[in-house]
This record gives C-alpha cells, sequence and structure tokens, in this order.
C-alpha cells in the first residue's frame, strides 16, 4: 500500500548464496516498490565475453553498476541491486554512496539450506530464466558461498525463507 507523501528513496542489496532466490525475490521487489533493478549476471553477460570472473572484470562491472545505483538514488528511484552483497564492507560502501544520496539502504537476506540452494545454482540452468550465467560448478558455488558474511547489528535487513518466495509473501514482509 503506497501512501500519498512521497515515498522514501530505497537500495535494496541482495544477500543469499547462489540459488537462493535472489533474483527472483529481487524482480518482486523491483515490481512491487516501482524500483529500478540493477541485475549484475546479465549486465556481466552483455558486457563481458568470454566471462571470466577476473578481477579486473569485477572492478569494471562493480564500478559502471555502483555508479548507475547511485545516478538513480539522485534521481529519487529506488534501486534493487541484484548481485551477491556477501562482503560487510561493500554493503557498507553502497549503504554510504545512498546516504549521500539521502536514501535509505536495506538488506534483502535470503536464507536458503545450502544443498537447496546448490541444486538449483547447479543443475538445469537452461530451464531457469535467472540463471544466465549457467551451471555453477561445485568449487564456485562452495567459493562463493563461504565467503557470505551475515548481517550485522548496524545493518537494517529483511530475511526472506528462500523456500517460500511469492509475490504475497515479498508484500507481506516488506509491509506494502
Amino acid at each position: 500500500m503506497f501512501h500519498s507523501h512521497k515515498k522514501s528513496v530505497t537500495l535494496y542489496l541482495m544477500l543469499g548464496y547462489p540459488g537462493a532466490g535472489k533474483t527472483t525475490t529481487a524482480r518482486i521487489i523491483s515490481k512491487l516498490a516501482g524500483a529500478e533493478l540493477l541485475w549484475a549476471d546479465h549486465v556481466r553477460r552483455e558486457k563481458f565475453t568470454p566471462i571470466t570472473y577476473s578481477h579486473e572484470e569485477n572492478i569494471e562491472l562493480y564500478t559502471y553498476l555502483n555508479e548507475l545505483a547511485v545516478e538513480l538514488l539522485y534521481d529519487n528511484k529506488s534501486v534493487v541491486f541484484d548481485t551477491n552483497f556477501n562482503y560487510h564492507k561493500d554493503r557498507q560502501y553502497l549503504r554510504r554512496l545512498a546516504s549521500k544520496a539521502h536514501a535509505h539502504t536495506v538488506i534483502i537476506w535470503v536464507k536458503t539450506p545450502k544443498e537447496i540452494a546448490y541444486k538449483r545454482a547447479s543443475e538445469n540452468a537452461h530451464e531457469q530464466e535467472t540463471r544466465v550465467l549457467g551451471n555453477f560448478s561445485v568449487e564456485l558455488f562452495e567459493k562463493i558461498s563461504s565467503q557470505q558474511e551475515d548481517p550485522q547489528e548496524d545493518e537494517q535487513y529483511i530475511m526472506v525463507d528462500g523456500t517460500k518466495v511469492t509475490e504475497a509473501y515479498i508484500t507481506y514482509l516488506l509491509g506494502l
């Protein structure tokens, strides 16, 4: 439910294992909140051939996406930043940028049991429009999932059960 007063500009940062349901959740939030969706996997696929996940590629990708997010926030548009914000320092950096644009930040922590997330991330990518970069290897899944830093006390977050993601559930969690 939207009120007649000006709604606050929000930066939504996604957190969760590969295959947790972040992209599905991000799409729903984007629709419900009228927020711009920045889908890092999709942008990576458009910008780089071949995809290497090199440090240089990551720097170029996230410099571009961070600048775009800030530009949208300064334009009074909420943003759902769909990538895995595993690291506290990265979330802090985006929170500072959002604050300068007078936007607030909410972490959307999509929690899914590791076994379920791995199965989603590693099988049948061709059948899932959210798996644009293909199936994850065990090594890549383990590397990414082992680096996850859970939200700290100073971080505002909404915990989403990644096995229950529906529009009605996300509407309820966001209080829309």
